[in-house]
């Protein structure tokens, strides 16, 4: 008989979900898809004949992606709201000091992530700091937006205006905005268990943006135009990492939906991150691999940041 996924489960699964995600994807970054271990090879630790990246980073580390979800996460729970004012600062701590890293120690950072960084130590307020043109669409706000989504208990709307500006501390321009919204309310509607939520996702968000509206305009030309769902790519383009998602979401499992968005390439850690946050919500943490839970590091950072989470999320 097939076990209920509770309520906790679901939470649990979605904060665990990425952070396995973003550290089973850190050894195989920057390979392309022919280049990959088989499925069945694809662990923590690769096989002996591949030339894994981030060679002196021990198997079962979060990279730059964990690290700044957990603090998004930690700052909402200090400050009861989204406050850039105490969000910045957390990701310049992480830039310098390696804060929320198990080691201590930044291996990794997006180019637009650390531009914006520099700007909010020069003095430039969070809402600023973030890269606004065409080509600052990195994934850098994608990859570490789901606590948000946990952690919200305003409408759809608020959840939606909330995404947009935690994106914008570094992420600045309109798509980056817009896939961090989506990504929050297809997380939420999993957790609410819609039948359908990311169908029931863009349905809000057309609600919200009615045709015409630029956000309408930029959804549905650049984010999602009909051709997409023949448009699956792993590298580090914030479209590209929402429909990668979506597409690995569709897979039977956990594991078969980490594998797959790995299997894509490139940005593997990253990819693996946004998709496994989804999978660890739809499939509960439960589903996640005894092996890869066990051979995460870091756990002593995540339990009591989960603790309050789900305290919070379960108070009448």
């Amino acid at each position: 008989m097939e076990t209920k996924v509770t309520f906790e489960d679901r939470i649990r699964g979605g904060v665990y979900g990425l952070l396995v995600g973003d550290a089973l994807g850190v050894p195989y970054e920057f390979h392309s898809a022919q280049d990959l271990p088989f499925s069945e090879e694809i662990e923590f630790d690769p096989p002996s004949y591949f030339r894994r990246s981030h060679a002196g980073v021990p198997p079962g580390t979060w990279s730059d992606d964990g690290a700044q979800a957990l603090i998004l996460l930690d700052s909402l729970l200090e400050c009861g709201s989204l406050d850039l004012d105490h969000f910045a600062p957390g990701l310049v701590d992480w830039y310098d000091r390696g804060f929320m890293t198990p080691d201590g120690i930044v291996f990794d950072v997006g180019i637009q992530t650390a531009s914006s960084i520099k700007e909010l130590k020069a003095g430039i307020a969070p809402s600023l700091s973030g890269g606004f043109d065409e080509y600052s669409n990195g994934n850098g706000s994608l990859m570490r937006t789901l606590p948000l989504a946990l952690w919200h208990r305003g409408s759809d709307q608020e959840l939606v205006s909330d995404a947009f500006r935690q994106s914008g501390v570094t992420h600045g321009h309109p798509r980056s905005r817009i896939c961090c919204a989506i990504y929050c309310l297809w997380a939420r509607y999993i957790l609410l268990e819609h039948p359908s939520p990311w169908n029931q996702a863009i349905r809000v968000f057309y609600d919200l943006f009615t045709e015409g509206s630029d956000e309408r305009l930029e959804f549905e030309t650049k984010v999602l135009p009909p051709e997409a769902e023949f448009d699956v790519r792993g590298n580090g383009y914030v479209v590209n990492s929402l429909r990668a998602a979506k597409w690995a979401s569709d897979y039977p499992s956990y594991e078969q939906a980490l594998k797959a968005a790995i299997s894509l390439g490139e940005d593997t850690d990253t990819t693996a991150c946004i998709a496994g946050g989804i999978a660890g919500l739809k499939f509960g943490v439960r589903a996640i691999p005894d092996r890869w839970m066990k051979g995460l590091r870091g756990k002593d950072i995540v339990e009591p940041l989960l603790d309050k989470l789900i305290a919070k999320a379960t108070r009448k």
